[in-house]
């Protein structure tokens, strides 16, 4: 009797490798850590000066006990509250708006900021062939709405109060004699208010509204001269102290009139 043939298993073994661990899932987590990174600061790069204050304020301050960067109004994104330290940096974003308005090449020579004990000074002087308002009128054409407009869109984002101010030369207003460059300056500040009221001033934003006509003359020696004729917006330090009301070497530029401590308001628009 035959023996039966010994049955031979061959097994093949299949190397895998040696163990790696979970090395690689580590640098993964840190790659997409520094792509999430990378996107944020490319986010923060194109977003507005406020919106950077908001994040920035965030990281200085996480728990909110300091001076608080943001606001809640409908529309505004995050703002700041302007103060003495931070309104040169007001300036230049209002200048980098006013540059997109059209025709903004035209008007720039026509739009000074100044800085002084009152808060941020933003004039808008006429010229001989007018160029906010048409000559005579109370209400702004289409190159001082459009200045206007911008303005509106980044002061409403303050806290800060603002007040409104009319001026004239010293040309008396013809014609009417119920109407003088008193009602004028007046008229020419309402029109501004309430245009900018309507366009992102909220309502308990503005503070005053005054007329001035010749009184405060920019160029005291040659009161004709078509810079006279202006509106001014001041936008006032936030929790202004009472010394902060004494004139400022700023505001009284060489060949003005000295203002006094407290100016005369002039007549106001009836209601």
């Amino acid at each position: 009797m035959t023996a039966k043939a010994p049955i031979i298993v061959i097994k093949k073994k299949i190397s895998h490798g040696g163990h790696h661990g979970g090395a690689w899932k580590v640098a993964y987590a840190d790659f997409v850590t520094a792509m999430m990174a990378l996107f944020i600061v490319l986010w923060l790069l194109s977003s507005s000066k406020q919106v950077q204050e908001a994040v920035g304020g965030y990281f200085r301050d996480p728990t909110g006990n300091s001076r608080k960067v943001g606001s809640d109004m409908q529309g505004a994104g995050e703002s700041f509250s302007v103060s003495k330290e931070n309104m040169a940096q007001l300036k230049e974003e209002l200048q980098k708006t006013m540059r997109q308005v059209p025709n903004f090449d035209k008007l720039q020579n026509h739009i000074e900021m100044t800085i002084t004990s009152e808060g941020l000074r933003i004039e808008l002087m006429e010229s001989a062939t007018s160029t906010f308002f048409d000559s005579g009128k109370p209400d702004p054409n289409k190159d001082g709405q459009d200045i206007l407009l911008a303005l509106s869109k980044e002061l409403g984002t303050l806290p800060n109060k603002i007040a409104v101010e009319g001026h004239t030369d010293s040309k008396p207003y013809p014609g009417n004699r119920n109407y003088s460059n008193w009602e004028l300056s007046v008229d020419r500040a309402n029109a501004a208010r309430r245009l900018m009221q309507q366009n992102g001033i909220r309502e308990d934003q503005i503070m005053q509204v005054r007329g001035f006509a010749d009184q405060h003359l920019r160029k005291a020696d040659a009161p004709l001269d078509p810079s006279n004729r202006r509106v001014s917006l001041i936008v006032e330090y936030l929790n202004k102290k009472p010394d902060d009301d004494e004139p400022s070497a700023d505001r009284n530029k060489e060949g003005t009139k000295p203002a006094p401590a407290e100016a005369p308001k002039g007549p106001v628009e009836k209601k």
